[in-house]
C-alpha cells in the first residue's frame, strides 16, 4: 500500500526576506502605495502557488511584473517558481539563480537544477488532457497505457467531485528512486522505508518508472491515485489534510478501471486486522505531514488501510455528494473534524466510533497473508538477478522461503527438484499436498502447482488454482500471466485479453505479455491494438515486427505440444541473443 505518497513538503519561508527587499530595488525612492501594493501581490503569488492555483499566481506576477524594475530579486524569485511549476525548467534556474537563491538541498533552485538534469533528454507524449515524459527506451511502451489511464481517470473524477485542472497535466516518469529522491525533496531513505513510488507535488505527477522494482508494481492504479490528488490539491486550494488526501486518493485511484474501493487487498485487510487486534492503529493526526515520513513500511501500509475505510465509510453512506461536501468545506476553511460533520450530518467523536465499528467488522483473513503491495527495489532485493538472466515471475529452487509452515515448504521444495527432473507427475502430486496445507496463502506454491498442471495438460485444474491465488493475490502479474496461457490455448481470446492486460498492469516489461497480446488482439480483429503490441515486443525483444508475428501465432500451439518445452521468442529476458532467425514458439515454461 506504501507505494504512493502525497509530499506535503513545507515553505522555504523566504517570502518576507525577499519582500524586504522591495524598496532597495528601486532606482528612485518608491510611492509608499506602490511598494504596498507590490508586497500585496507577491504575497498573492506566494498564497497562490500554496493553494496549487498556477493559473492565479501567474497573472499576479504579471501585474507585478508591470510596475517593477525586472531585476528585483523578489520577482526573479517568483517568476522562477512559477516558470518551475510549468516545466520551464531552464528559466526556473535562471530566474531562482538570478534572485541569489542558496543553491542547497531543498531549495527551489537545487530542485529546479535537479529535475532539469534527469529530464532533459525525456521523450514526450500527449493527450487531450495530459503531457508525459519518459526516458528513452523501453518506457516508450507506457505510453498508450499511461495516456489513457489518465483520460479515463480525469474523466471519472469530472463526474464524482465536478473538477478538471485547467490546461494539461505534466506527468514525469524518473528511473528510480533516487532519482525519485532529487525531484521531490523526499530523502532516499524515507522512499525505501516506507515504499515510496510516486508523488504528486508542484502541479505535476512524478512517478518512478515499474523497471525500478523487482516484481513490478500496479503503475496504472498508481498514475491514477497521484491524479486524485492533484485534484483534490486543486479544487480544495490545498485545504485537504493528509488522512483524507491519501483516504480519497486510496478510494478513488481504482475509478479509472471502475466503481472506487477497488484498492484494498487481502493481504492490507490482514495486516490491518492485526493492527486492530493489536489496538495498534495509526492516529489520524500522526500522518501529517506525510504517510512517507511515517516509520516503518508497515506503519504506512496500515495508515493507508484505515484512511481508505474512512473515505469508504463516507462514501457508502453518502456517496459522492458526501465526497463534495467534505471537499467544499474544506475549501471554504473548516477544519478538518468539521468538514467530515457536515458531509456525515454527525458529531466527529461519533463519525470516529462508527468508522471503527466500521473497520472492525470487515472479513479480515484469519491469519496473515504475505504482503503483495510492497514494493521492493530492484536494488534492494536479495539475490535479485538481472532481466536478462533470469524472468521474474520464474521462482527458483530457493523461492519458497516466504513459506512458515515448514511442511508445505518442504513439499513445495521436492516438487520443485521433482519438476526439475522432469518428473512432472510427481512433482505435481508434491505441490499438491503443499497447496492442501496451505491453500491460496502463497503465490510461489499456487503457480508452480498449476505450472505442473498445466505440463500434464489437467487444464481446469490449473485454472482452478490460478483463480484462487488471484482471489487472495489480485493482480498478480505471475498468476495472471500462467492463466493467460490457459486461456489463451483454449482460444477464449476475450478472457485471455483481460487477463494479460492485468498482469500489464502491474510488469509491462514482460515480453510474452506483448506477444500473446499480439496474437489475442489480431484474433479479435483489434487491428490498431495488434500494431500497438507488436511494437512493444519488438522494443522489448529486439525482434523484427515479422518475427514477433510469427511468435505470436506459435504462442501455445496444439494440445499434443501443450507438455513439451519450447524456446521463448529470442530477446526474451531468459532467451540467448539470436544469431540467425529467431525462433518463434512460446510454450509453458519450466
Amino acid at each position: 500500500m506504501s507505494r504512493r505518497m502525497h509530499a506535503t513538503i513545507p515553505g522555504l519561508g523566504v517570502l518576507c526576506a525577499l519582500l524586504l527587499a522591495v524598496p532597495t530595488a528601486f532606482a528612485q525612492p518608491p510611492d509608499a502605495a506602490l511598494k504596498e501594493e507590490v508586497k500585496q501581490r507577491l504575497g498573492k503569488v506566494e498564497q497562490s502557488l500554496d493553494d496549487w492555483d498556477v493559473g492565479s499566481a501567474r497573472r499576479e506576477l504579471a501585474e507585478v511584473e508591470k510596475r517593477v524594475p525586472s531585476e528585483l530579486e523578489p520577482l526573479k524569485y517568483f517568476q522562477g517558481r512559477v516558470a518551475f511549476e510549468e516545466g520551464q525548467y531552464d528559466d526556473a534556474v535562471t530566474l531562482l539563480e538570478g534572485a541569489n537563491i542558496e543553491d542547497k538541498p531543498g531549495s527551489y533552485l537545487r530542485l529546479a537544477k535537479d529535475t532539469r538534469t534527469i529530464v532533459k533528454d525525456h521523450q514526450r507524449a500527449e493527450s487531450e488532457h495530459f503531457i508525459f515524459f519518459y526516458p528513452k527506451g523501453k518506457e516508450e511502451i507506457l505510453v498508450p497505457y499511461a495516456l489513457e489511464t489518465l483520460e479515463a481517470i480525469h474523466r471519472a473524477l469530472a463526474e464524482d467531485l465536478g473538477w478538471t485542472p485547467p490546461g494539461k497535466v505534466r506527468v514525469e516518469v524518473v528511473n528510480n528512486a533516487r532519482e525519485l529522491s532529487r525531484v521531490s525533496t523526499l530523502t532516499e531513505k524515507q522512499i525505501r522505508t516506507t515504499g515510496t513510488i510516486a508523488i504528486c507535488k508542484f502541479n505535476k505527477l512524478m512517478v518512478t518508472s515499474p523497471k525500478a522494482v523487482a516484481q513490478g508494481y500496479d503503475w496504472q492504479d498508481t498514475l491514477a491515485h497521484e491524479y486524485v490528488h492533484l485534484v483534490v490539491s486543486q479544487m480544495s486550494h490545498n485545504t485537504v489534510p493528509i488522512w483524507l488526501h491519501e483516504g480519497l486518493a486510496k478510494f478513488l485511484e481504482s475509478r479509472w478501471r471502475g466503481k472506487g474501493g477497488l484498492a484494498m487487498t487481502p493481504s492490507t485487510q490482514a495486516l490491518l486486522g492485526k493492527r486492530v487486534k493489536e489496538d495498534k492503529l495509526i492516529p489520524f493526526e500522526k500522518m501529517h505531514p506525510s504517510i512517507a515520513m511515517l516509520p516503518t513500511a508497515e506503519d504506512a501500509a496500515t495508515a493507508f488501510a484505515e484512511v481508505f475505510y474512512a473515505i469508504d465509510y463516507i462514501h457508502g453512506t453518502k456517496g459522492t455528494a458526501g465526497l463534495r461536501a467534505l471537499l467544499q468545506e474544506l475549501k471554504a476553511g473548516q477544519p478538518d473534524k468539521k468538514a467530515v460533520e457536515v458531509a456525515t450530518g454527525m458529531p466527529f467523536p461519533l463519525f470516529e466510533k462508527t468508522w471503527l465499528y466500521y473497520v472492525k467488522k470487515q472479513p479480515f483473513p484469519q491469519e496473515l497473508v504475505p504482503r503483495d503491495d510492497r514494493v521492493v527495489l530492484k536494488e534492494d532485493a536479495k539475490g535479485a538477478q538481472k532481466d536478462s538472466e533470469k524472468k521474474g515471475r520464474e521462482i527458483s529452487f530457493g523461492g519458497f522461503s516466504e513459506v512458515t509452515e515448514v511442511p508445505a515448504r518442504k513439499f513445495a521444495h521436492l516438487g520443485e527438484v521433482l519438476r526439475e527432473r522432469n518428473r512432472v507427475k510427481a512433482a505435481a502430486e508434491e505441490y499438491s499436498r503443499a497447496h492442501k496445507l496451505v491453500g491460496d496463502k502463497y503465490e510461489s506454491v499456487s503457480n508452480k502447482f498449476a505450472l505442473a498442471l498445466l505440463e500434464l495438460r489437467r487444464l481446469d485444474e490449473a485454472e482452478s488454482v490460478l483463480r484462487g491465488s488471484l482471489r487472495m493475490h489480485p493482480g498478480s502479474p505471475s498468476t495472471n500471466v500462467h492463466l493467460g496461457r490457459i486461456l489463451l490455448f483454449r482460444k477464449d481470446y476475450p478472457k485471455a485479453k483481460t487477463a494479460y492486460l492485468e498482469a500489464l498492469a502491474s510488469d509491462p516489461f514482460d515480453p510474452e505479455i506483448h506477444v500473446a497480446l499480439t496474437r489475442i488482439h489480431g484474433a479479435l480483429g483489434e487491428t490498431a491494438l495488434a500494431a500497438r503490441t507488436r511494437g512493444a515486443a519488438a522494443n522489448l525483444t529486439g525482434l523484427k515486427p515479422d518475427d514477433v508475428d510469427r511468435a505470436a501465432q506459435a504462442f501455445l500451439r496444439a494440445e499434443d505440444e501443450l507438455s513439451e518445452t519450447k524456446n521463448v521468442p529470442a530477446g526474451t529476458p531468459d532467451a540467448p541473443k539470436p544469431k540467425a532467425a529467431p525462433k518463434p514458439a512460446p510454450q509453458p515454461a519450466k
